[in-house]
């Protein structure tokens, strides 16, 4: 599976950072981040709701946009070693100059920049308002998101926590992605229930769904998903990590044996202590798939990228091979 070429579509760029990186930034700045680290120096959570208190810690001393490109070479060459040829990766202006456009634009940047000297592997930036901040700063990332769109910066989501406000909540920070032009996604479906994937599409008119797994609790719901041709980035390893489901009792198979558009990301690695090459043979453990099926969700990915038809292209002809 490591040599199978991979499509990762949802993988947030700080929480795909080492913790040694992290720690290491960390010395550099005299900052104590002792806490947030077990003794055998992973990172240490009890729940999703503390690793977003944990992730917020360790983003705390990416300071610059050099420690952002540093970050992205460090994220980007380790995909690389799992097989990832193309990763589209959340990006938060929140985190990178605190949502001022000028500043968000040299993070912006930097990134790119990083991105651009890792050889064997695309990316591209999804611009993530994070949700427990609140409507009104999501309208300020959508800003920073809509004056930086392009063949770099595609998309706009949101993270956090799914239990703050409601999906239509940001209705207008969406839909001034959307006026912008750039594509749209969102986290439902994982702690809010299949209900926040129904309004997810409802009220934010997204075509893709970060996670949406829990659908599958609503087989109307799982229907609609199907007939639409929404696509839901699954993580599987994260939802194991965090307690949602066992690896066999995922319902990723059955949401694909049931028609709907599926993939397969590893949202926050190092956190869940998974990559893209263990994301596919823990899969392949419990289902009877072989890299011909692997290599049908890949096409699936592609399809759903937020890129261009000549990025496409490329990698289906990468995949082809």
């Amino acid at each position: 599976m490591k040599n199978l070429p991979k499509i990762e579509l949802h993988m947030h760029l700080e929480g795909a950072a080492p913790p040694s990186f992290i720690r290491g930034l960390a010395q550099e700045k005299n900052v104590d981040l002792s806490g947030i680290f077990n003794e055998d120096g992973s990172y240490r959570f009890s729940d999703f709701w503390d690793f977003l208190r944990v992730y917020e810690a360790a983003t705390s001393v990416l300071q610059s946009p050099e420690d952002y490109a540093r970050l992205t070479r460090a994220v980007l060459e380790a995909s690389a070693q799992s097989g990832v040829i193309y990763t589209e990766s959340f990006l938060s202006p929140d985190f990178c100059g605190g949502r001022d456009v000028g500043a968000w634009r040299d993070y912006m940047h930097a990134i790119r920049e990083a991105a651009d000297s890792v050889p064997d592997i695309e990316m591209r930036g999804i611009v993530t308002c994070i949700r427990h901040f609140g409507p009104e700063k999501a309208r300020e990332t959508a800003v920073c998101a809509a004056e930086t769109m392009g063949d770099f910066i595609t998309g706009f989501g949101m993270g956090g926590d799914e239990k703050v406000g409601r999906q239509g909540d940001y209705a207008y920070a969406f839909d001034m992605a959307r006026e912008a032009g750039l594509r749209l996604t969102t986290h439902a479906g994982e702690w809010g229930g299949p209900d926040s994937v129904r309004e997810a599409i409802r009220d934010l008119r997204v075509e893709r769904i970060g996670h949406g797994v829990r659908a599958i609790e609503d087989l109307a719901l799982v229907d609609e998903i199907a007939q639409s041709g929404i696509v839901l980035e699954c993580c599987p390893g994260s939802n194991v990590a965090l307690g949602l489901y066992d690896w066999r009792s995922h319902p990723l198979p059955d949401l694909r044996k049931r028609g709907c558009k599926v993939t397969i990301s590893t949202d926050d690695p190092p956190f869940f202590h998974t990559n893209m090459t263990h994301e596919f043979e823990r899969m392949a453990d419990v289902t009877d798939w072989d890299e011909a099926e692997f290599t049908a969700l890949g096409r699936v990915a592609v399809d759903a990228a937020f890129c261009d038809a000549d990025t496409k292209a490329k990698l289906l002809k990468t995949l082809d091979a």
